[in-house]
């Protein structure tokens, strides 16, 4: 069962949320909250696996929530979930340590996947917000390209092949069926990396792989 938090200040998109959420057998609604305090207050109280967020709240705003939530709940995946795709958002709640940034025009079906895959490890960008990526990556010319792969170079040889999952999208369950391993082996690995390379979370360490070449782009989902 995935524990999930909802945080919007519009009650009808709150109960949308819980309505298309519910619907999947596997997840079940631990809290909801009108604000960014109240979320954190509320993931605080019930450690959820996963916290929907909007990114615009009274008050403690969902970026700023999701930088609370993650620090005192690194264990909670943390979606950011809204009408505005400006990169300015889509950068800093990656850099907070989002696990998934989704727009709110979305098939249903997409937010439940959403869930599902952060809360087995793995990361979801709306295919707006990947392609966002993936231009920024593009014009961040060979030498962040030669940084990457300086930074990747460090890794072990099978670290560096967990990296390349990680930037195709994969969970830890699907990265130790793809290596012959066991799930908290990959775990470890994961921990490893991003340690070693210096950041927060999969959403970055996929960047990474995608500017060293380790794969062709970042995830869509």
């Amino acid at each position: 069962m995935i524990r999930v938090l909802i945080a919007d200040d519009e009650p009808m998109v709150r109960a949308g949320i819980r309505s298309i959420l519910t619907a999947d057998a596997d997840i079940h609604i631990v809290a909801d909250a009108a604000d960014g305090r109240t979320a954190v207050e509320q993931a605080r109280r019930h450690r959820p696996d996963v916290a929907v967020l909007d990114i615009r709240m009274p008050g403690v705003d969902g970026l700023t929530a999701t930088r609370q939530i993650r620090a005192d709940l690194p264990e909670t995946a943390v979606i950011i979930l809204t009408t505005f795709g400006e990169d300015e958002y889509i950068a800093r709640a990656l850099d907070y340590g989002a696990a998934g940034f989704l727009l709110k025009a979305l098939d249903p079906r997409e937010l439940i996947a959403g869930v599902h895959a952060v809360a087995s490890g793995a990361a979801c960008l709306s295919p707006v917000v990947a392609q966002r990526v993936i231009t920024e990556l593009r014009r961040s010319g060979p030498s962040r390209g030669q940084a990457a792969r300086t930074r990747v170079a460090a890794l072990a040889p099978r670290e560096r092949d967990v990296l390349a999952l990680v930037g195709s999208g994969l969970s830890n369950a699907d990265i130790a069926k793809r290596l012959h391993l066991v799930e908290g082996t990959v775990k470890t690995y994961v921990s490893a990396i991003l340690s070693r390379l210096e950041i927060r979370n999969r959403v970055q360490a996929a960047i990474i792989a995608v500017e060293a070449g380790l794969v062709d782009h970042p995830s869509k989902e």
